[in-house]
């Protein structure tokens, strides 16, 4: 039996007393935060079952603490901020149990959405370095071809719909929510690739904090759930969940901002299961993208839209040049 058969037996309660055991747990800095796959499109039912003991997703939220921010921040950071100095803001550690967590899983293959843990409903973490940071505070970037070790690393194969050829690995820099510059790694087609770099030239002057971006691996897809992760990321060569077209992110025409800031909702079923607190929208916290935000006016600039505004559903997350 595999070990995401073996955690759907479970009841729903054992993981909310992980995840309570995990909140009183320790911290540790180098984490990294483990992945889910980028994008959340989702067809097909939707239908989740939980144990009787367990208590509802409505419940939960009930008893969930608030997402109100105190102190009004928003991730900025002053343009005299001296970015070589190890500053990190209000960000925190990462949780020492993120990402390891797996989580029962329904009989559509979707764990079942949990209350998010008290030290992830205001979720503002270190960002963990795996490309060498910008030397200053001026946006940087570079287009070059998608191959040699980026393609090894990522989801791409002679299946997937477009040619390898056809797209781009970028690097762009990106401002975490511990006030300091990082670089990271998107996958794009290349008819995008320099619009996508001047959204991100726009966001990094905007300051948005992003918490991570790399590319996803094989690895990512095929991990159980764990309901936290936390990746902004573009190409993932793979179907629509619960049908057989190609996603948007397939082609290199999709890209998905903080995803637990910004859950992909459709009815009972939210993505990533733990962000359940971020339901609740319009509270004006860091890495937040709500109607309005200059988030979707920086992609709308270039013809790409918001899955936040889809009636059928919501994906917060998800910008996309066919709107899909």
């Amino acid at each position: 039996m595999s070990s995401r058969a073996r955690w759907a037996k479970r009841a729903g309660l054992a993981a909310l007393a992980t995840l309570a055991a995990c909140s009183a747990g320790s911290i540790a800095g180098d984490v990294e935060p483990g992945a889910d796959g980028a994008g959340t499109e989702v067809v097909g039912d939707s239908s989740t079952t939980t144990s009787a003991d367990a208590p509802s997703l409505i419940e939960q939220l009930d008893d969930a603490p608030s997402t109100t921010s105190n102190d009004g921040s928003n991730g900025a950071v002053s343009d005299g901020a001296d970015t070589t100095e190890p500053q990190t803001g209000t960000a925190s550690p990462a949780p020492s149990c993120l990402g390891t967590r797996t989580l029962p899983t329904t009989a559509d293959g979707f764990a079942v959405a949990q209350q998010t843990p008290p030290e992830l409903v205001d979720r503002r973490l270190i960002t963990a370095d795996t490309i060498s940071p910008p030397t200053g505070s001026s946006f940087s970037f570079e287009i070059a071809a998608f191959d040699g070790e980026p393609l090894q690393r990522s989801t791409w194969s002679p299946g997937c719909p477009v040619a390898a050829e056809d797209l781009r690995y970028i690097t762009v820099s990106f401002w975490g929510f511990d006030d300091r510059p990082h670089t990271g790694e998107l996958v794009i087609h290349a008819d995008e690739a320099e619009e996508i770099v001047d959204v991100f030239a726009t966001l990094f002057e905007l300051r948005f904090p992003i918490e991570e971006m790399r590319i996803v691996t094989s690895a990512d897809l095929e991990a159980d759930p764990t309901g936290d992760s936390n990746n902004t990321g573009s190409f993932v060569c793979r179907a629509v969940t619960g049908g057989s077209r190609f996603s948007e992110h397939a082609f290199g025409l999709a890209i998905d901002v903080n995803p637990f800031h910004n859950p992909y909702v459709k009815g009972d079923l939210v993505l990533p299961e733990l962000a359940s607190s971020y339901l609740e929208r319009g509270t004006g916290l860091p890495g937040m993208i709500d109607s309005g935000s200059p988030v979707i006016d920086a992609f709308a600039s270039i013809g790409w839209e918001w899955g936040g505004d889809w009636n059928s559903l919501k994906d917060y997350q998800h910008f996309s040049l066919n709107n899909r």
